[in-house]
């Protein structure tokens, strides 16, 4: 199974993080399933790449720590594919929504930590 993570600190009031989030994740083209205040969880549309490589997308969003100027979350990639290639698709999505987070113009990116 194919796993990837990583942690940002972004600065965005927290009330305003979860909704953009999930927009961000639409516009990554997935299926937003569940969601609520301190997480989301969404997935790779079907059609384009075999079951096994469907990817899942989990957003967790430390609502403990945050503070009126930065908040953190965390972001958990995977699929059952095995990661025999480094470039796998797995991995192209998690670098994918990475991306979309560190240059989204809804925050400022004061830290990020990939795992």
């Amino acid at each position: 199974m194919a796993r990837y993570t990583c942690s940002f600190i972004v600065s965005v009031p927290i009330e305003h993080l979860q909704p953009l989030l999930v927009d961000l994740l639409q516009d990554c083209d997935l299926d937003v399933q569940y969601y609520t205040g301190d997480y989301i969880m969404a997935r790779e549309i079907p059609g384009t790449v075999p079951f096994s490589k469907l990817v899942k997308v989990e957003v967790l969003i430390d609502k403990s720590t945050a503070t009126e100027t930065e908040t953190r979350l965390s972001i958990v990639v995977k699929n059952e594919e095995l990661p025999l290639q480094l470039d796998n698709h797995c991995r192209q999505v998690f670098e994918f929504v990475k991306q979309a987070i560190e240059h989204s113009r809804h925050w400022h990116l004061i830290e990020s930590l990939a795992g």
